[in-house]
């Protein structure tokens, strides 16, 4: 019998009836596949499951990998990378919004988008679930490109746009910065949160999805820094900002957004070279915690400007 599922709002959906934690069949894992290739967001409510059956289930979609960030990698399990809100680290992802104090919000992204290499996908589980707030948003990028007026499709064909990792965000040159005010402990470079510094990656404006052959906009706000020789397209600087700045607004409609809100046994799982996510993040103090297992990509995707 087919696995059940219920559309989400405007993508995605969420899989009913499957318990996670049961031995899957070849013909049930090949079926998940599938449903992640065609949805690229799939939602798991009401699971019992600990770390070691997340690794187990999420290990139908690939390999796993252990993800760059070491300070978030759990001691005990290194195949989980720990996203806590009320702790020590809250320092660092404090920041003011239009007057308001929030820890962890972060603007729409894709993991690794800064490398050439991103990872495949990830599977969220909701480990303990702040009171209110805490929201993950997922946008699905295949539609956000099968959207986009003919003319713009052909007037992006063949470009490049480049990414750039930094930990400041005002260095982030289209993310919304209206009413944006660093915390005090905003971190000022990469190693002040015991992260690497990565060089510069380009990808296609449109990358064909690997395993789908979906057309994929590569236009995401978080670390987007400029379009790559915009002279050869017939472009200034200013007008490959100024069509950088539409694809990104473009990529913010709603009706290519769903925003998760997080039950105790809640699970998800998206395809990361198809949708990006971002975070509403949580109040000063509230206790959140995610734990992350990250599927591994086998494709290199873009490619480093590292000189």
């Amino acid at each position: 019998m087919p696995l059940e599922t219920r559309a989400l709002e405007n993508v995605g959906v969420e899989v009913q009836g499957f318990d996670v934690s049961a031995p899957a069949s070849e013909a049930v894992q090949a079926e998940l596949r599938g449903l992640w290739d065609e949805h690229a967001i799939l939602v798991f409510r009401d699971q019992t499951i600990d770390a070691r059956a997340q690794i187990e289930f999420s290990r139908i979609f690939g390999p796993l990998e252990r993800h760059p960030l070491e300070t978030n990698i759990s001691s005990e399990h290194p195949e989980l990378f720990e996203l806590v809100n009320g702790g020590p680290a809250d320092r660092f992802q404090t920041a003011f919004y239009h007057g308001q104090e929030i820890v962890g919000r972060l603007d729409w992204h894709m993991d690794l988008h800064y490398t050439g290499r991103p990872n495949r996908g990830a599977v969220l589980r909701a480990v303990e679930v702040a009171d209110e707030d805490g929201q993950t948003g997922f946008g699905d990028l295949g539609k956000a490109y099968a959207a986009l007026p003919e003319a713009t499709k052909q007037r992006i064909a063949g470009l490049e746009v480049v990414y750039r990792f930094t930990v400041q965000r005002r260095q982030m040159r289209f993310v919304d910065l209206d009413g944006y005010e660093p915390g005090p402990g905003s971190p000022k470079k990469p190693s002040d949160m015991g992260y690497p510094e990565f060089p510069d990656a380009a990808y296609p404006i449109v990358v064909t999805h690997p395993v789908t052959k979906v057309p994929v906009l590569e236009v995401v706000e978080q670390f987007l820094h400029r379009i790559a020789e915009p002279e050869r397209a017939g472009l200034t600087n200013d007008e490959a900002d100024a069509l950088l700045h539409e694809l990104v607004e473009h990529t913010r409609r709603p009706d290519f957004h769903y925003f998760h809100d997080w039950r105790p046994g809640d699970m998800v799982l998206w395809d990361n070279w198809r949708a990006m996510h971002c975070t509403r993040g949580t109040r000063p103090g509230v206790r959140r915690v995610i734990n992350r297992t990250t599927i591994e990509g086998d494709v290199t995707l873009g490619r480093s400007l590292e000189a």
